[in-house]
């Protein structure tokens, strides 16, 4: 069995902000994890596309404010940055 993809290594090189706001894009940035996982069976940002996370948006977040979905779009952005720049 393989171990359980770590978020907080994937991210650790784009994690440039306050302790406060790295543990907001660790938070969420799991939940997208899990949810993308447990509906497309992809374990890791590595192998995630354009649909996962537009799915994500309109399913998971569909029902959450507009604060709540650009906080959420901010960790994508840093899920892209980390994945330009490996």
């Amino acid at each position: 069995m393989s171990k359980p993809f770590n978020m907080a290594l994937f991210l650790s090189g784009v994690l440039t902000v306050s302790k406060v706001t790295q543990q907001r894009h660790l938070r969420q940035a799991r939940i997208m994890q899990a949810a993308i996982q447990q509906r497309w069976q992809c374990e890791n940002p590595w192998t995630w596309k354009h649909k996962h996370i537009r799915w994500f948006f309109d399913q998971c977040l569909r029902n959450n404010s507009d604060d709540t979905r650009y906080y959420y779009r901010l960790t994508v952005r840093l899920v892209l940055l980390r994945r330009t720049h490996h």
